[in-house]
């Protein structure tokens, strides 16, 4: 059976690579994004993936953009949220719109969406969602309270949401990326790289598709027993 998903933020960084890692896992796959229509397009062109455009943290627009992902490709079994900003500052400095538009987008936008789409999963009696925390939000980050809080959340979010859907065959897990060779982390100053790589035991960056691989596994058939589970996959810069 060819599943569908969708992966929100699916079109470029990591989710660029989690929409082809599960089209190459035979699901028809569906990638969401915000504004930048015209990457959403050579996404299109180069991958054969369709975009759908809609703001994750507007409940209505996900309400409406699942709806028509199910009208056009069917049913979704599958759904990765990956979609999220950032609006760092010291708490003294971070305003309430800086706070609230990551909160709104990073973890409501898994509400939203999980709203879309749970309900189908259960009365089908198969899903797959998997949130994209960070290690920010397991061990903290000096001016990201408000990122590091809406992913600590997630993962939160994560536990629960499993415990409902496991007697109905949808699973629900995390993944918490340390940092990741994306084009948010190759605008940090050199300097700063430098030292950020310099606390990775491994001794590098991770790659997007290593992400990818471990959302591959989470949405699989294979990977049915797992839910509630948060996947560290950070180099061994954070160990608990």
């Amino acid at each position: 059976m060819t599943r569908v998903a969708i992966v929100t933020g699916g079109s470029r960084g990591i989710g660029k690579a989690i929409s082809l890692a599960l089209k190459e896992q035979g699901a028809t796959v569906a990638a969401n994004f915000a504004g930048n229509a015209a990457k959403a397009a050579e996404f299109t062109a180069e991958t054969g993936i369709p975009t759908y455009q809609w703001d994750v943290g507007d409940h209505e627009a996900c309400i409406a953009g699942c709806a028509k992902v199910a009208a056009d490709l069917g049913p979704i079994d599958i759904v990765v949220n990956n979609a999220g900003i950032t609006r760092d500052g010291v708490l003294h400095r971070m305003t309430f719109d800086d706070w609230n538009e990551v909160m709104r987008i990073n973890l409501g936008g898994c509400f939203n969406m999980a709203k879309a789409t749970f309900p189908g999963m259960r009365e089908r009696g198969w899903g797959r969602i998997v949130n994209i925390g960070s290690i920010n939000g397991q061990a903290g980050q000096y001016g990201q309270v408000n990122y590091a809080a809406a992913k600590s959340g997630i993962h939160g979010f994560t536990k629960a949401l499993a415990q409902e859907g496991a007697k109905f065959g949808v699973t629900v897990n995390a993944i918490a990326p340390g940092y990741i060779d994306t084009e948010m982390v190759a605008a940090v100053p050199a300097p700063v790289l430098e030292k950020i790589v310099a606390k990775i035991p491994v001794g590098r960056l991770g790659h997007a598709e290593e992400i990818a691989r471990a959302v591959a596994f989470f949405t699989s058939e294979d990977g049915g027993f797992a839910t509630g589970s948060t996947m560290s996959v950070n180099g061994g810069q954070h160990m608990y």
